[in-house]
C-alpha cells in the first residue's frame, strides 16, 4: 500500500478531532468514532496548551481555536509552602505568554466545531471490539454490530487505548504516580488578580495551583499524594464535601491562600479527576494498517502540562509522515521523529511527581534542594527543547529507509 486516502479515527477526545484534521490537511479523509452515545460536554479540569502546542494547532488552520477561550499564561510561579517564590518561567519584559490556560470541556468543543465547521464527522456510540486488515484495507468492528472500513485506522483512544491492546496483547496499561487531582472554580476569591500568572505551590502535604481572573474569579488544582491506588468511580464515590474538607485540612498550615480557595468552593463545582496516571513507554506504536497517537501512544502525567500540546505535535507529524511516504515507512518515520522527545518529556513529569508525592524526610531535602533546582530550570533557553519545538509542515519527511541504507 503507497499513500492512504480514507482512514477512521478511533477515540473522539481531544487528540480524535486534532488527528483528523490533519490527515484532512493531508489530503486523508477521516472520520471520527468516539466510543460514548453523546458529546463529553462539561466532563475534565484545567490544562493548559504550551508554545509548541499552540504552533502546531497552527500548522492546521487551528491557531485562533485556543486564544478564543483560554486566558493566556504570562508566567508560572513556583513557590514553597511557605510562600517563598523559588522561581519564575517567563514573564520577562516582551516575552510572549508561557501558554494558554483553559477548560478541558471548553477546549473539547472548540475542536470538535473547528473539525465540524470543514466537514469532518464524528460518529457517537461506535465502541472499538475489534479490527480485521485485509490487503485492501481495515475495518472496525464496534460493539453495536456495526462496521466501518477505511485504508488506515488511527487509535487516538487515550491511555487506556483498545487499539494499542489491538497492536500489541502485552502493551503496557496505566501506571499510577501516587497522586489524585482535583479542580474547582471559584466566583468570589476576594484576591487581586495574579495578573497571569499561575501561582504552583509545593505545600507540606500537597501540591497547590491556583490562577485569579481580573474580576476575581479563580481556578485552582490539587494534587494529593495518596499510597493507596483508587480508582475514578471509587473517588468519585467520596461526597464532594468530604473531598473538601479533607483537602483544605491538607493545606490547612501551608502559608498560601491554598485552604481559603478551597473553603469557598462549592461542593458542586468540585471537580473529582481521579487517579494521575502515565505510561513510561509503549514499545510498539503501530503493526500493518493501525497506528497509535496522543495519549494511547505516550501518555504523560497532568504534571508535565504537555498531554493536549503532544497529542496535537504528533497528529501533525503523523500525517507529514502519511503525505510523503509510503505507510510502512510512515508509521516508522513518525515513530523515529516522535518517541525520543515524548519519553524523555514523560520522565520529566514522572521526577515531577516524585517531589509532589514526597514524604515527610523527602519533603526536608526537596525543600533544602528546590530553590537551586528551581533557578536552574528557569535559566533563559533552557526548556527551548520543550517549549520552543516548531514544525515545518512543508518540509519533505526523510525516508528512514534511505537512512537505514546510509548506515549499512
Amino acid at each position: 500500500m503507497t499513500h492512504p486516502r480514507t482512514a477512521l479515527v478511533i477515540g473522539g477526545g481531544i487528540a480524535g478531532p486534532v488527528t483528523a484534521l490533519a490527515l484532512r490537511k493531508a489530503g486523508i479523509s477521516a472520520t471520527v468514532h468516539e466510543a460514548y452515545d453523546s458529546p463529553a460536554d462539561g466532563i475534565g479540569g484545567y490544562l493548559s496548551i504550551a508554545p509548541n502546542g499552540l504552533h502546531a494547532l497552527g500548522v492546521l488552520g487551528a491557531g485562533d481555536v485556543v486564544p478564543a477561550i483560554g486566558t493566556p499564561m504570562r508566567s508560572m510561579i513556583v513557590r514553597s509552602w511557605t510562600g517563598k517564590r523559588l522561581a519564575e518561567f517567563g514573564g520577562g519584559p516582551g516575552e510572549p505568554p508561557v501558554g494558554q490556560l483553559v477548560w478541558r470541556p471548553d477546549l473539547y468543543r472548540a475542536l470538535h466545531d473547528e473539525a465540524a465547521r470543514v466537514g469532518i464527522r464524528t460518529e457517537f456510540g461506535r465502541r472499538l471490539v475489534g479490527a480485521e486488515e485485509t490487503p485492501d484495507g481495515v475495518t472496525a468492528h464496534f460493539a453495536d454490530g456495526s462496521t466501518a472500513t477505511a485504508d488506515l485506522l488511527i487509535g487516538a483512544d487515550g491511555i487506556r487505548s483498545t487499539v494499542r491492546s489491538l497492536i500489541d496483547a502485552a502493551a503496557p496499561g496505566p501506571r499510577y504516580t501516587g497522586l489524585v487531582s482535583f479542580g474547582g472554580k471559584v466566583a468570589d476569591t476576594g484576591l487581586p488578580s495574579t495578573d497571569g500568572a499561575m501561582h504552583m505551590v509545593f505545600g507540606r502535604r500537597a501540591f497547590f495551583g491556583y490562577l485569579v481572573e481580573a474580576d476575581g474569579s479563580a481556578g485552582w488544582f490539587v494534587n494529593l499524594p495518596r499510597k493507596v491506588p483508587m480508582t475514578l468511580a471509587e473517588a468519585r464515590a467520596v461526597p464532594a464535601g468530604e473531598w473538601l474538607r479533607e483537602l483544605r485540612a491538607v493545606f490547612a498550615a501551608d502559608r498560601v491562600p491554598a485552604a481559603d480557595l478551597i473553603g469557598r468552593t462549592n461542593p458542586a463545582e468540585l471537580l473529582i479527576v481521579g487517579p494521575m496516571e502515565d505510561i513510561p513507554t509503549v514499545p510498539t506504536w503501530s503493526r500493518g494498517r493501525m497506528v497509535l497517537v496522543g495519549d494511547s501512544a505516550h501518555a504523560t502525567s497532568p504534571s508535565s502540562g504537555q498531554g493536549a500540546s503532544l497529542a496535537v505535535e504528533s497528529a501533525v507529524q503523523l500525517a507529514r509522515c502519511l503525505r510523503d511516504l509510503p505507510v510502512d515507512r510512515a508509521f516508522a518515520a513518525y515513530e523515529g521523529l516522535r518517541r525520543a522527545r515524548v519519553e524523555r518529556i514523560i520522565a520529566l513529569a514522572a521526577r515531577t511527581n516524585s517531589n509532589k508525592a514526597a514524604g515527610p524526610v523527602a519533603r526536608v531535602f526537596r525543600d533544602l534542594l528546590m530553590p537551586a533546582m528551581m533557578r536552574l530550570m528557569a535559566r533563559p533557553g533552557r526548556m527551548d527543547w520543550q517549549f520552543g519545538y516548531e514544525i515545518d509542515w512543508d518540509a519533505p519527511v526523510p525516508d528512514p529507509a534511505d537512512r537505514a541504507l546510509a548506515g549499512a
